[in-house]
């Protein structure tokens, strides 16, 4: 089945000039491999869409269960010459927390 990775994650963004940095945080240790599947660098920046200029990258962070993500070229040109209203990407977390993952239809989703 489909559902937001938000029922399985929580998320933390904010900027390093142009890049978004966003961290996804499984809510449970079971979730995360499940995360690790899903939430890909192709499909984090699928899911983005044009927001996102430049590529993606991942890295893991198993020991408390998260993924790390950079998006470059994705503010603007940064918190000092945006014109955008979110500066420091501080929303990115919360837009890829909406993205919709498969999970096994007997997992058990709080």
């Amino acid at each position: 089945m489909k559902v937001q990775l938000i029922r399985l994650a929580h998320g933390r963004s904010g900027d390093k000039g142009d890049t978004s940095n966003v961290g996804v945080i499984a809510r449970k240790p079971e979730y995360y491999e499940i995360i690790k599947k899903e939430v890909t660098p192709e499909r984090v920046k699928a899911h983005f869409g044009d927001m996102v200029k430049g590529p993606v990258e991942r890295f893991e962070l198993p020991n408390i269960g998260a993924l790390n993500f950079l998006l470059h070229n994705a503010l603007g040109g940064g918190g000092t010459i945006t014109l955008k209203h979110d500066a420091q990407g501080k929303t990115m977390s919360t837009a890829l927390l909406r993205m919709e993952i498969e999970v096994p239809d007997d997992l058990p989703l709080e």
